[in-house]
């Protein structure tokens, strides 16, 4: 069912190009970073929300069960169940190791604003410069599973892969702004700033590659399926680690919860009138 001869290759540029798309979009958080005196807080607290409602909804209505419906077939009801359950454990806990391993400084999911980040003009450039670059080393380790994850969930699905790439082009974007100031106030060069921005998003295509030339020849059923419930348990982790926490931070508590119900109910309805 789910063996690489099943893929054309419209489904795979597809779903290739909507990991470029999410991956690039730190891109989009480098211009912010360069033309905004101030971060739209509010706008930005209820993206973030919605983002972390669109993964959390799809991880649980939609990319658990199909992983469990296809183990289940594989390997019986029960077994098929906890293999699933294990695999979106495994999930969790990859992402949580990776976040672990990168120290707190250099951590993109400790939350900074443009301001935040330009008042520290005063500090030695070279610490500057070292703080932007190991954003962008940080970034990138982190984006590496997420674009396995879009890639794959757009490959099994153009219309759960679509929502899950706009998600994570929203939560890249705070991670664009974290690369690029840092660097810009250290060099003076906006060019530089945004290079280095642009090229940790491209570990998220790298992902997708990565799924694509080493894990799709492999891919079967039972592999699919694993790695089905894999992603869900990576969108949960990054969702709660990271955008939920992010959107508190960037405005009202209230906003962020607005933003998660209302990220909730536009994949509920997508759900209902469109798969």
């Amino acid at each position: 069912m789910f063996s690489d001869a099943d893929f054309t290759l419209q489904q795979v540029l597809i779903a290739f190009a909507l990991t470029l798309f999410a991956g690039l979009s730190t891109g989009i958080g480098s211009s912010i970073a360069f033309f905004a005196k101030r971060t739209n807080t509010k706008f930005l607290s209820i993206a973030l929300g919605f983002s972390a409602g669109v993964m959390i909804y799809l991880s649980f209505v939609e990319i658990f069960p199909k992983a469990k419906q296809v183990l289940s077939a594989e390997m019986g009801l029960h077994i098929g169940y906890l293999v699933t359950v294990l695999a979106f454990f495994t999930g969790m806990l990859v992402i949580a190791v990776i976040d672990r391993l990168v120290p707190a400084f250099e951590n993109p999911h400790e939350v900074r604003r443009v301001e935040r980040i330009r008042d520290r003009e005063a500090e030695k450039n070279k610490k500057l410069y070292r703080m932007g670059m190991m954003s962008a080393v940080a970034i990138a380790i982190h984006n590496f599973p997420e674009g396995l994850a879009t890639f794959l969930a757009a490959l099994q699905d153009i219309r759960l892969g679509l929502p899950i790439a706009i998600a994570i082009a929203i939560h890249n974007i705070p991670e664009g702004i974290a690369i690029s100031v840092p660097i810009h106030h250290a060099t003076g060069s906006r060019k530089k700033a945004f290079t280095y921005s642009f090229l940790s998003g491209l570990a998220e295509p790298l992902g997708a590659l990565v799924g694509f030339f080493i894990l799709l020849p492999f891919m079967n059923d039972a592999v699919f399926g694993f790695l089905f419930a894999s992603v869900a348990g990576i969108m949960v982790f990054i969702s709660i680690d990271n955008l939920l926490p992010a959107a508190r931070e960037y405005g009202e508590p209230h906003l962020a919860l607005y933003g998660l119900t209302g990220g909730m109910a536009v994949m509920a309805l997508s759900l209902v009138f469109f798969l």
